[in-house]
This record gives structure tokens, C-alpha cells and sequence, in this order.
């Protein structure tokens, strides 16, 4: 039990009516998860305003109610503090009632459009080999040191990442890496949280469902930075043209990395193959079991954060060229007949043209490359057709399909899709509405030495259908049809 008064500390306060020297048992942004003594913290989200709920917490034991509108009726046994923003004093109170636990530990934010699972993931396994005990708090999975926990959210709410911090200060972790969402800074999930580092990967078309424009999610990004302290290191990606924006108005020391431009960090690919990369990374090589350019930029960047976190550059580069790929992200398999099946997470249009891109690079143009692509449903549908141009445009043949459909119908958000294919390459795709059919038809149409990509899901081992979730599994379901055909 903690008091009311210490879960406040650095909360501002409007008004309070009441006692601030209540014991609390904890704290509850849901009101159906409040029992007795404990705080009820009253959230306006995009869908549900907690304002609603207050009674229905109060009637199953709330002590204390924060919010931003004090309800017309109060009750004398019950303590109302009003805020000026909720999600906010959340955040706070959330990091006082764990004891400040990024405090105790090295904490890493990642954020941009894509890279952020990878570049998190490897450096959490890059500190693993370096005898480090290692927290993960990603897309994927969350990790504990060695104990794993399923991920919900990218960015998880601000009361989750902080009771899984004071989880990593109890196992003794040293550093944890955290994929930050535009949408976990958006709504204040990482206030109150001690950063020793940000990274900030690359910005392109995506969540415009949530924020208004691309300029208000550039912006939503930077205020991660713009918040980093002075103690802290901002790592960006100069070769981005939004890079130095982020950069802008930090008071953390400023480090860049990039393939293309002057930078404190430098990269250069010298070869580039399906089982690998050979990099200079400033002027040191070394041979990395990732493929493709945009992988180049997730090496750079560990290795950049790596060396300023204090790691050895010899002992550095060894456990960099140990590390392996990240679940759903460019994973591969050759089958006995020679046909290469690669499953991407890429579900943006930025993302799907640098993996094929990558592809086209390695392969000899004799082979097929075979795309199986959709879009979610309820997501940002103006990047439907920009996901069909591309598609089309860098592969020999594509099958759109569903992604996860959600509350939409899947022929209407393969429409869309199609909306951006060019008369020129029309005749190259099909549209199969059932996504295991649709990457059962890829196997039937590869030959021999061609490749088939298939995108947009990567780890996920689930597809969601109006509200339903059943076992969906790319990779397992891919392996599986090639396995057939050897028979």
C-alpha cells in the first residue's frame, strides 16, 4: 500500500476534493478491473471516455477518482482530483507507484515507421551475448531477461510498461529496449519514463487513420525526442529527410547514422546476398546473417547505440555478426525443389518496396518473384493502393488477399488494393480472398529457384475476423504447402 499523496508526486493538480492521505491498494484505468482502495484514473480514449465509468468504479470500491471533469455528485467517503489531462497524470502516477523503475536501469526508446521491432529485438539478443541481463519490450514479445510474456500493443499502456520495469529492476536488469508507437506517445504511455537513448529509424506513409496528416505524425514522433533529458543520447538517421527534425529541439547529446550522407556513424554494404551481408561499418568489416539495405540501416543503428551505451568495438562487431533475424521479419526458407519462400511483416507501402526491393537485388531476374499482399481492415485506407502499385510494379506475378480483415469486408479492401495497380502490370495479378489458398496457389506456381514473398503479417500467428481471432501462422503454413510439393 502507497499513499495517494506519493502516487501524486509531480501530478499538477486542478482541484482536489478530499483527502490526498488515503492508502491506495492500486491503479485502474478500466473501471471493471477496480476492487477495493484502489485509485480509478479516468481516460479519454479514441473510442471510450472513462468520464462515463466513474460511478461503476466507485461502486466497486474506488477510493480515489482522477479525471479532467469533477461528475456534478460527488461522495464525501470518495477523494476527486481533477487534471488537466488524464492520460498524463496516468503515466506519472503509474511510474511513482512502481518506484520510478526506469530509474533503476538503461532504457532505450525506438521509434520511426519501420525497424523499430528489429533494431529492439537485436539489441536486446546483442546484450544477451554480451553476459547482460536484458529487457524487451516490443511488437513481438516482451522478455523479462529470460522470461518471455506476450505483447498486446506495440507500446504497451503506461501502467503495463511499468509494472514490467519494476519486474526487470527485481531480476537485476540492466538495460531494457522498447519500441516506442506514435501512438504510445500520442496518448503519454512513455511520460514519466527515465530514457538513457532514443533511436529514431525513418518516417513514411503510415497510421493515418489516427493522426490527421503526415506532418501531425512526423510531429507525434518528435515529442519523443523533444522529452529525452540531457543525460540522455538522441541516435537519428540523417539519411531520412526528417532525421534532423527530430533532432531539432532535444536536449540530449545528438548522434547520426546513415549509408548515404555524412554522418558520426557510416555504413557501407559490400555484398549483399540471401545468406547475408557484408558491411563496413566505419572502417571495421563484418559479415551479418541479415539481408537487404534497410538491414544495413537496423545494424548501423545497433551498432551505434551499442558503442554508446559503452560496449568494446572488437567485442561489438563479434556478437553483431552471431545475431539473428527477428521472427516475421525477411524469414526464409529454401525447399528441396529450390524455391525460396520469405515471410515479411512489411504492411506499409515504404516497407513492402524495400523488402522487394531487396529482393530484386539478390535474385538474377531468371527466377519468378511471387507476392502474397493485403491490407488490414479498419487501418489507414489510403495506403491500399500505393501497397498494389508496388506490388505489381516489382514483382513477376502477385495474389492479393486478406490481411487481417477485421470488421471489413476482404473484397472491398482488395478493390482499394487494386485501385493502384498500372494497366501495364494488371495482367500479372490475381485476387484470392482466403489468404492460406492464396499462398497454397503461390507454392502450385513456383518453379524451381523462383521466390515467393509473402507480406504484411510476419509474426503474427493469428488472423482476426470480425472480431474473431483464429491460429494463423505465414511462416508454419508456407513450409508446410512446400513440403507437399516435394512429395
Amino acid at each position: 500500500m502507497i499513499t495517494l499523496k506519493d502516487i501524486l508526486y509531480k501530478v499538477t493538480l486542478d482541484t482536489v476534493i478530499g483527502s490526498t492521505n488515503v492508502m491506495v491498494r492500486n491503479i485502474h484505468f478500466n473501471s471493471r478491473s477496480v476492487a477495493i482502495n484502489d485509485v480509478f484514473v479516468a481516460v479519454k480514449g479514441t473510442v471510450v471516455d472513462g468520464h462515463n465509468y466513474i460511478d461503476a468504479a466507485i461502486s466497486q470500491g474506488a477510493i480515489a477518482v482522477v479525471c479532467e471533469v469533477i461528475p456534478a455528485i460527488t461522495k464525501k467517503e470518495v477523494t476527486y482530483i481533477k487534471v488537466d489531462d488524464s492520460s498524463r497524470a496516468l503515466a506519472i502516477m503509474a511510474s511513482n507507484f512502481y518506484g520510478n523503475p526506469s530509474e533503476n536501469l538503461k532504457l532505450v526508446g525506438v521509434t520511426g515507421t519501420n525497424g523499430k521491432t528489429t533494431i529492439a529485438s537485436l539489441l536486446y539478443q546483442l546484450f544477451k551475448k554480451a553476459g547482460f541481463k536484458v529487457g524487451l519490450l516490443s511488437t513481438v514479445k516482451i522478455m523479462v531477461d529470460n522470461k518471455e510474456f506476450s505483447a498486446t500493443h506495440t507500446t504497451p499502456d503506461s501502467l503495463t510498461i511499468n509494472a514490467y520495469l519494476k519486474q526487470m529492476n527485481d531480476e537485476g536488469v540492466e538495460f531494457c529496449f522498447m519500441e516506442v508507437s506514435s501512438h504510445g506517445i500520442d496518448q503519454n504511455r512513455t511520460l514519466g519514463l527515465k530514457f538513457e537513448g532514443g533511436i529514431f529509424t525513418n518516417l513514411s506513409h503510415d497510421h493515418l487513420d489516427y493522426h490527421n496528416s503526415f506532418a501531425e505524425y512526423r510531429d507525434v514522433k518528435k515529442r519523443f525526442f523533444d522529452e529525452l533529458p540531457n543525460t540522455a543520447f538522441a541516435l537519428t538517421n540523417i539519411d531520412d529527410k526528417n532525421g534532423s527534425i527530430m533532432l531539432q529541439n532535444t536536449k540530449a547529446k545528438q548522434y547520426s547514422y546513415a549509408l548515404k550522407s555524412y554522418a558520426d556513424y557510416k555504413a557501407q554494404i559490400l555484398e549483399n546476398q540471401f545468406n547475408g551481408l557484408l558491411l563496413k561499418l566505419n572502417d571495421s568489416e563484418v559479415w551479418v546473417r541479415l539481408i537487404g539495405t534497410f538491414n544495413a540501416y537496423n545494424i548501423l543503428a545497433i551498432f551505434a547505440c551499442a558503442e554508446l551505451l559503452g560496449l568494446e568495438k572488437d567485442e561489438l562487431l563479434r556478437f553483431i555478426s552471431e545475431l539473428e533475424s527477428v521472427s516475421g521479419r525477411f524469414q526464409f526458407l529454401i525447399s528441396d525443389e529450390k524455391i525460396t519462400a520469405i515471410v515479411d511483416y512489411a504492411h506499409t507501402p515504404d516497407a513492402l518496396q524495400n523488402v522487394l526491393e531487396t529482393i530484386n537485388d539478390i535474385r538474377t531476374k531468371n527466377e519468378n518473384l511471387i507476392t502474397v499482399v493485403g491490407c488490414g481492415g479498419d487501418r489507414d485506407k489510403t495506403k491500399r493502393p500505393k501497397m498494389g502499385h508496388i506490388a505489381s510494379a516489382l514483382s513477376t506475378k502477385v495474389i492479393f488477399t486478406s490481411d487481417n480483415p477485421r470488421t471489413e469486408v476482404p473484397e472491398k479492401i482488395i478493390d482499394d488494393i487494386e485501385k493502384g495497380v498500372e494497366a501495364q502490370n494488371f495482367k500479372k495479378t490475381m485476387s484470392i480472398v482466403d489468404r492460406k489458398q492464396a499462398i497454397k496457389t503461390a507454392c502450385q506456381l513456383a518453379n524451381p529457384n523462383d521466390i515467393i514473398l509473402i507480406a504484411g503479417k510476419g509474426h503474427e500467428t493469428y488472423q482476426e475476423v470480425n472480431g474473431v481471432r483464429t491460429d494463423f501462422d505465414d511462416f508454419k503454413i508456407v513450409k508446410e504447402f512446400l513440403k507437399q510439393l516435394q512429395k
